[in-house]
């Protein structure tokens, strides 16, 4: 059985491009031959929008849906809720309803594991699953990190990130005691880097003078560019929309490192169980 990697994109700070990220690093994972699913774990459902549902509330199936369903032990379809967006990635999508599943899941059995339970049906059809986490450190949060086998942290180069950066390193240290032992930092990302400013470099000093000796620091940053904030009203990833933008070869350059990462990390995984 083929064993996808399961990716959450989280941090519990808003406007530092999680969305963007969940989306082109799916796409550009898609334009490497993988397979992708795309998973909308916020109800704002900004990552359903992105990829062209903009109508989230007319949707038959979303993550709320399944997620019930699994609460309420019913039978899944391997499809159930997928759509099959237009530029090759997979999407659940979701809406205002999973804010009240979030409510259902306090009074859950095995609350923090529904949505893995959900991904384990459908994993097998996937090289990439990748998770677009709400802007805050809730259940879903904590089911997306349970479910998750890294975490992709995206740090927004405008503002010191310190304080949030603790309580999200805590949270995701609580979740390997307690309901996934397995989970790993893949590292943190910097986006909306301006290189006309010193700013993202000294940001980047402090990142790496905190968290540099124990958490990796992607070697790809993420520049701003009007074009990214555009994109999403044309449900088009910066691939489609705006394919020989610095953003777009930015996410190539970034979704070639996670690859990369990822068979590095498959080794150290395999010469160290050879010892």
């Amino acid at each position: 059985m083929k064993k996808a990697e399961i990716i959450a994109i989280c941090n519990q700070k808003g406007g530092v491009g999680k969305t963007t990220t969940a989306v082109n690093l799916g796409v550009g994972l898609a334009k490497e031959g993988k397979k992708v699913l795309l998973i909308d774990a916020d109800p704002q459902g900004d990552l359903t929008t992105y990829l062209g549902y903009f109508d989230g509330e007319s949707l038959d199936v979303t993550l709320a849906d399944v997620m019930r369903k699994i609460m309420q032990d019913e039978p899944i379809e391997s499809n159930d809720g997928i759509l099959h967006q237009k530029e090759g990635v997979d999407l659940v999508p979701s809406n205002l309803d999973l804010s009240a599943m979030e409510v259902n899941l306090v009074n859950a059995m095995s609350r923090e594991r529904i949505l893995s339970l959900y991904i384990d049906k459908i994993k097998e059809n996937y090289d990439y699953v990748i998770i677009d986490c709400m802007p805050s450190l809730g259940m879903i949060t904590i089911n997306a990190l349970t479910a998750a086998d890294k975490v992709i942290i995206p740090v927004q180069a405008h503002f010191l990130p310190a304080k949030g950066m603790t309580q999200l390193l805590k949270t995701i240290g609580r979740v390997q005691r307690n309901t996934n032992p397995n989970l790993r930092i893949s590292g943190i990302l910097l986006t909306l880097v301006d290189s006309r400013t010193n700013l993202a470099k000294e940001i980047k000093k402090t990142i790496q003078s905190s968290y540099g000796s124990k958490i990796n620091m992607f070697k790809t940053e993420i520049p701003v560019a009007v074009s990214t904030a555009e994109s999403p009203s044309q449900g088009e990833s910066i691939f489609e929309y705006d394919p020989k933008s610095t953003v777009s070869e930015a996410y190539r350059k970034f979704a070639k490192e996670v690859l990369k990462n990822g068979e590095k990390e498959k080794f150290r995984d395999s010469t160290g169980l050879d010892r």
